[in-house]
């Protein structure tokens, strides 16, 4: 068992609370272990009739996975420990996407990357005026991962897409707009959520209505229809000549937003989210994914895109291939390409 999550039983209600402060509770290997395995053992407990997914103390419900981890893997190891980290992390995204019993995810406070796939499976999801959802793959090389891929692909309006390229962050209201969340609360309101989630874990959905409140305006709703516009092309160098041709403030500045990201993960993320769009099994969207990120990581841009945006915070990166001209279809189809007999993913 690992410190970095607590895990407790009230009653007839399962606890996972993340416990790793510092790093914003970034998932560790460790940390997938010990909720995947709390989740096997509540899912043959009759005694427990729902789950709760939340944070201890600090501003994160969770930042994202080990990418201190990933960037060691690419350039000590080859990838290996990467790709064990994210074939479990991925496992755990599937059981709980696949889990009998309801789980509620609280993302109050900053959900990000990793932490996007652990709260996006649950069937109730609550926002609050703390919630800062993103995927900011795309600015350090990596992808929309963690079964972002089928998250994303689904909230229509070419919503997926564009948060995917840009990493825009969403506060709670949007994200309750977007459909990202079930539910709207102010954080105050939280304890008491829980405490009576756990007297009556079969009123999970009614006691959530009871205590939402009418969130703010969603602010995205404003740009709703220049994102459907702009981003409706699954060709990126279409939605940069879209913006291109836009004077209005707001395509410039997503324009100059996509000129940081990596080329190569855009074009990663659209053939993704196109692909996952016409799955109809979680599974394998999982067994895409995996493949994806068993190729990126060990690819010149994940490890330059850490080392100019997390570690030495330049902001700098400098891509291979630097340009979307330069990304070519044949790169892509090596990427998306089935992994050798043996080294699939697969489900716990």
């Amino acid at each position: 068992m690992t410190d970095q999550v607590n895990i407790h039983t009230h009653d007839g209600v399962g606890h996972i609370s993340l416990n790793r402060p510092k790093a914003l509770h970034a998932l560790t290997l460790d940390m997938c272990h010990a909720m995947s395995a709390a989740l096997s053992k509540w899912a043959n407990d009759d005694a427990i009739e729902a789950v709760v997914l939340d944070h201890a103390e600090g501003r994160g419900f969770c930042a994202g996975g080990d990418i201190n981890l990933l960037r060691h893997s690419a350039l000590n190891d080859g990838g290996e420990s990467g790709r064990k980290f994210f074939h479990d992390e991925y496992q755990l995204n599937h059981q709980m996407f696949e889990y009998d019993k309801p789980i509620v995810a609280f993302m109050d406070g900053i959900t990000m990357g990793g932490g996007v796939g652990i709260a996006l499976p649950c069937k109730y999801r609550v926002a609050t005026e703390n919630t800062r959802f993103a995927m900011p793959e795309t600015g350090i090389g990596l992808f929309p991962d963690v079964g972002g891929g089928w998250h994303l692909s689904r909230l229509g309006g070419r919503l997926g897409q564009f948060l995917a390229l840009t990493g825009a962050r969403l506060d709670g209201a949007e994200c309750l707009w977007a459909g990202i969340a079930t539910h709207y609360l102010p954080s105050e309101k939280l304890a008491e959520a829980k405490a009576r989630i756990i007297e009556h874990p079969e009123r999970i959905g009614g006691i959530l209505s009871d205590l939402s409140v009418t969130p703010p305006e969603a602010r995205i709703a404003g740009n709703a229809e220049r994102i459907k516009k702009h981003f409706a092309s699954d060709r990126y160098e279409d939605i940069l000549a879209s913006l291109e041709m836009d004077d209005i403030e707001w395509a410039a500045k997503e324009l100059a937003t996509l000129r940081t990201k990596s080329p190569q993960t855009c074009k990663v993320a659209l053939r993704q989210l196109a692909t996952s769009a016409k799955l109809d099994d979680f599974a394998d969207n999982m067994r895409m994914e995996y493949r994806i990120a068993s190729r990126v990581l060990t690819r010149p841009d994940f490890a330059e895109g850490v080392r100019a945006v997390i570690v030495d915070k330049t902001n700098d990166p400098e891509w291979d291939p630097p340009t979307p001209e330069g990304v070519s279809e044949e790169l892509l189809d090596s990427i998306f390409a089935p992994l050798p007999e043996g080294e699939e993913w697969k489900p716990l």
